[in-house]
């Protein structure tokens, strides 16, 4: 209820309306009657959300009455201190207690500071409730016999359902320092409660008769309740060990079978919620103890697969590399220099791609865009000068990633997209900080004829499924590409490194992914 009070003045404090009228007044303005009347409707708007206000009164900075239309000033209804108490307040609203021309009503006041003047002092705002508005519930100590005494800070009754005409000394009541008092030759224990937000004091007297009444009976309660508790407890305590140590036991024997390599969850169910999240924590290491078994399992397979190709691609790599540097000197014998540089290009590429996948497994992105180049260079001369890239990685190519990582996703650009171009294509590869912290984003990006729904669909639907998907060269697949961003960064990035493959028909595609760049090197 004090609440609602509140936070009805300060909304009425704060009106725009009321607002620039007092600053008018404290600029020297005279108000117009007819700014006066207006007041009648904001108020009365404000008046009707508690039906405890009888009246609202607005006066200014110098005390003069503003509303209602007469003119009685604020100095002539209250006591200067209330006033200056008000103002000290700055804003918090002074409950004041009984009206001493209006004994049925009750006042409070708020001093109204001016939002546009560093809330200075503007005016000041009363409210005149209705006593009754304080009346107690009649179900309020009823059956206690208590009785409840509401007085303000003038020690002046608000509310009670005392008889205070039946001769009693109200002051000494208040006054009484004890916490036993007689009234009217009955006994009473009494209990004051001061309100810091209104000042006044809630008085309590509860019938010693009532709180003593009854104690052999609760006496006699407590000791029937004390041996049924005591037996309860006992059938409890062997109910709960039953429970909590059966489910203990068989979650032991599961552990026991993990010993001997048995990696298998525990589907027990119990009433128990410790017991449960036990039991939920084990088949949850289980859990990731067999994706972790599956996940090396899976790396292993797959570098045997690798380093199988890499063997059958190193058929007496020796003999090649020779072969080429003859040729290359043949050539520059010859004055053929671009031819010769072609071969240097591709000897330094098979160098690059047919290394053991353990030697060198991890490399810096600036030496994988550098095979990258040498690779765009020999597609440029296949492609008779339709081909044209750009490269930007300045910022992270000291950052190391899986080697061949990048260039499959180029190869399949020149194949999918710039080989079925009638004109000159593009091919662009950045190396970016992504958008959230930490991470790195790297995207091939080409502006071939790009792919419609269907095919995009089929592509999805095969990194999904696994289907390791080999394209010509040296690519291993957009599809391989996604297992071994798995295989190497799950444990890091917790699955946020997914291949996002864009593409529309006419206008592209683009595939890109994010890695942590905090990360990089053997795992």
């Amino acid at each position: 209820m004090i609440a609602q009070i509140d936070t009805i003045t300060t909304q009425i404090a704060t009106n725009d309306y009321i607002q620039e009228l007092l600053l008018s007044e404290v600029d020297g303005a005279e108000t117009p009657f007819s700014a006066r009347q207006s007041l009648l409707s904001i108020l009365g708007s404000y008046q009707s959300y508690v039906l405890g206000i009888k009246a609202l009164e607005l006066y200014s900075n110098d005390y003069s009455r503003l509303f209602p239309l007469n003119d009685i000033p604020l100095n002539d209804t209250i006591d200067q201190e209330w006033i200056l108490a008000a103002d000290r307040g700055k804003g918090e609203l002074v409950w004041l207690g009984i009206d001493p021309g209006d004994p049925s009503s009750v006042l409070a006041l708020k001093r109204v500071s001016l939002v546009d003047r560093w809330f200075s002092s503007g005016g000041f705002l009363m409210l005149r409730l209705d006593k009754a508005y304080f009346q107690f519930d009649e179900q309020i100590g009823g059956e206690a016999g208590e009785s409840i005494l509401l007085v303000d800070t003038n020690q002046q009754p608000i509310t009670t359902n005392f008889n205070l005409d039946s001769g009693l000394d109200l002051a000494q009541l208040l006054g009484n320092q004890e916490k036993n008092i007689s009234i009217n030759g009955s006994d009473y224990i009494e209990v004051k409660q001061y309100s810091e937000t209104t000042g006044w004091t809630l008085v309590f007297f509860t019938p010693v008769s009532y709180v003593t009444n009854g104690i052999s009976t609760l006496r006699t309660a407590i000791l029937v309740s004390g041996a049924i508790g005591v037996l309860l407890f006992l059938i409890m305590s062997l109910i709960l060990s039953t429970t909590i140590t059966r489910p203990i036991f068989k979650l032991i024997k599961a552990m026991r079978g993990a010993r001997f390599g048995v990696l298998q969850p525990n589907p027990m169910f119990s009433n128990t919620m410790e017991i449960n999240e036990l039991n939920n924590s084990y088949n949850q290491m289980v859990e990731n103890m067999n994706e972790l078994i599956r996940v090396v399992y899976e790396k292993e397979i797959l570098q045997s697969r690798t380093e199988l190709k890499a063997l059958q691609a190193q058929i007496n790599p020796h003999f090649l590399f020779n072969t080429l540097e003859a040729f290359y000197w043949s050539l520059e014998e010859k004055g053929e220099e671009e031819l010769a540089n072609l071969v240097v290009s591709m000897s330094s590429l098979f160098r690059y791609t047919i290394s053991t996948p353990n030697q060198d497994e991890w490399v810096t992105i600036e030496d994988e865009l550098a095979h990258i180049r040498r690779y765009l260079q020999l597609m440029d001369i296949r492609l008779a000068d339709r081909l044209t890239w750009s490269i930007d990685a300045s910022e992270f190519k000291h950052l190391k990633i899986p080697k061949l990582l990048i260039q499959p996703l180029v190869e399949n650009a020149i194949r999918h997209g710039v080989e079925n171009m009638e004109g000159p294509g593009k091919v662009t590869i950045s190396v970016e900080a992504a958008n959230r912290d930490g991470y790195v984003r790297i995207t091939v990006r080409d502006n071939g004829p790009g792919m419609d729904e269907d095919t995009l669909r089929d592509l999805w639907q095969a990194m999904e499924g696994g289907k390791v998907v080999s394209s010509k060269g040296t690519g291993v697949g957009v599809v391989n590409v996604r297992q071994r961003l798995r295989l190497y960064y799950d444990s890091v990035s917790g699955g946020r490194h997914e291949l996002e493959v864009i593409s529309r028909p006419g206008e592209g595609t683009s595939v890109s992914f994010e890695i942590p760049s905090e990360y990089g090197g053997p795992l």
